[in-house]
């Protein structure tokens, strides 16, 4: 039977949908577990049917799905899941959403407009989740969104690995695409021990994905800038950055961020000549296709199975990132 046994008849069991099938096998080979066996199957009438193959009958189940397109179908896959898991008698179930569907709607911005992250949010409670676990929520107030423990987990130590040997802080300034980003980016400038500046940018509210920058706050002539992010979606506003940071006369540009959403033509628009890298994290399935030479893809698993772990053991998720935000 697929699972951790611990004392008495404590059970982890981890089960996928199927949006990225290949970060749950990850994230199972880190717990040196199975995944659960699990009939899903999309019926002709588009209704999606699941059923777990083996029983999770007071187990402590953790219900994975990565959030890309088609995201509503992969939210409802995941709700029914959650669904199957409370009416099968699991103890616990954990729902882990490395990218938080609909992240983005957190807030009204103008009049008449939908909280969806709150709804999905209410979904997930609705359906027998009795805890979320994300990675680099778009806005931490999500967190309150639900009404049980949300572990936000914060993928900075992997992408800071990758750069502690790639890149000299001596040359190196940490650059917030926008003033939304200065606490995480200030976070990363603390870590990396290199000065930070930020991109003051205007967004019309109207048209998606289309910004304008106006000026660059902090020196980036002659150094090599890192752009952080949690997301990159199509691609512009982080490419407007680079191109006004290489205007302003920084040497290097290079992009970190943890989703790769990349929306079309994100590739096309990403391989700029004002981008020497883009680093990002595996929370989303990126195809052949949407790779090229100049992406780097970090692995989230290990960073997944230790949160898992901790939850499962009853430890401590929070001392994980020694206070990181």
């Amino acid at each position: 039977m697929s699972g951790i046994k611990a004392t008495g008849q404590r059970r982890l069991v981890l089960v996928s949908g199927r949006a990225h099938p290949g970060l749950a096998e990850d994230v199972a080979r880190e717990l040196e577990i199975e995944l659960l066996p699990t009939d899903i199957r999309t019926f002709a009438g588009s209704e999606v049917y699941t059923r777990f193959e083996e029983s999770v009958r007071g187990a402590d189940i953790f219900v994975i799905q990565s959030h890309t397109r088609p995201i509503n179908e992969w939210l409802m896959e995941q709700l029914i899941m959650v669904d199957a898991a409370k009416r099968a008698s699991a103890k616990r179930i954990t729902v882990v959403a490395p990218y938080y569907p609909y992240a983005r709607q957190d807030k009204k911005g103008r009049g008449r407009e939908p909280i969806s992250a709150r709804l999905v949010a209410d979904m997930f409670k609705v359906a027998g989740a009795d805890r979320i676990m994300s990675v680099d929520l778009h806005a931490a107030q999500i967190q309150g969104f639900f009404d049980g423990p949300v572990d936000h987990l914060f993928a900075m130590p992997v992408l800071l690995q990758h750069f502690q040997r790639s890149l000299d802080p001596e040359t190196l300034t940490v650059v917030s695409p926008d003033m939304g980003r200065v606490k995480v980016a200030d976070a990363w400038s603390d870590k990396l021990g290199a000065p930070l500046a930020i991109i003051h940018k205007r967004r019309d509210p109207k048209v998606h994905n289309d910004v304008s920058v106006h000026e660059i706050v902090g020196d980036v002539r002659g150094r090599v800038c890192l752009l952080v992010d949690d997301m990159i979606d199509s691609g512009r506003t982080i490419v407007k950055a680079a191109e006004a940071l290489k205007d302003s006369g920084a040497t290097g540009v290079v992009v970190a961020a943890t989703h790769a959403v990349f929306s079309d033509p994100a590739v096309e628009i990403l391989q700029s000549e004002f981008i020497d890298e883009v680093v990002v994290t595996d929370t989303l399935p990126l195809p052949p296709e949407k790779r090229w030479d100049r992406l780097t893809v970090l692995s989230i698993a290990p960073l997944l199975a230790r949160a898992i772990h901790e939850v499962f053991e009853d430890g401590s998720v929070t001392s994980m990132f020694d206070g990181a935000a």
